[in-house]
């Protein structure tokens, strides 16, 4: 049984497509990492580290396919590499059951994405670098989905004013007109950036429904 502090996505997602995010309960790190830390380059002790991974391991039916995320825009196709492999890329997909994609958070904001029927699913890393350059676009298309059945989950983020991100990143990726209510305007071309309505906003790209069915999360399972 998932942990009742961990988060389960209340989205249509097809039985057979399973989600969740860890929060920073339930794991064994002390200090300023406590409890549940799941980074492995975060300066944590290494060995709490892997406990805590082996904690979340034993909620899944395999292996998570951690990867080396650098808030870029590349997507890992879990299908076609090595089980063993860690890819650097910030977003993966998978249509094999049991295969287990994840990616670590910490501001940014963890998305789930699937197709309605459940046979492909992807979880994304959306930070505004990797919003701003297209990894939900390239999730959506790695997919291989019609994107109007994509469904997606959008999961916990840091909000409109806990950071600031260069006004040119968000301006390049739509016009101001859309940017309205999404982002608000700070001193010197700095804005605070919503992250839930951004996607929204970047979603019709992805050919995603603009209507609210965006849903997602974390650690991602099929």
């Amino acid at each position: 049984m998932i942990p009742r502090d961990w988060i389960v996505p209340d989205w249509p997602a097809p039985p057979r497509v399973r989600a969740f995010v860890t929060t920073r309960h339930g794991g064994v790190s002390r200090g300023e990492y406590a409890s549940m830390n799941l980074g492995a380059a975060s300066g944590d002790e290494p060995r709490d580290v892997a406990r805590n991974r082996a904690i979340v391991r034993s909620h899944l039916p395999s292996e998570p396919r951690w990867m080396a995320q650098v808030h870029g825009v590349e997507v890992a196709d879990l299908d076609r590499i090595a089980p063993d492999a860690a890819p650097r890329a910030d977003a993966a997909v998978t249509g094999s059951r049991g295969n287990v994609s994840v990616v670590l958070t910490a501001d940014c904001m963890p998305l789930f994405l699937c197709d309605a029927e459940g046979k492909r699913i992807a979880v994304a890393h959306a930070g505004w670098r990797g919003m701003a350059g297209g990894v939900i676009e390239n999730a959506v298309a790695a997919m291989d989905v019609d994107p109007a059945q994509v469904i997606a989950w959008m999961g916990p983020a840091i909000g409109p004013h806990g950071r600031q991100v260069p006004g040119r990143s968000l301006r390049a990726r739509a016009p101001a007109p859309r940017c309205r209510g999404r982002v608000e305007r700070a001193r010197r071309g700095i804005l605070h950036a919503h992250r839930h309505r951004a996607i929204l906003l970047l979603s019709p790209r992805a050919g995603e429904r603009p209507d609210g069915c965006l849903h997602l999360d974390g650690i991602m399972r099929r």
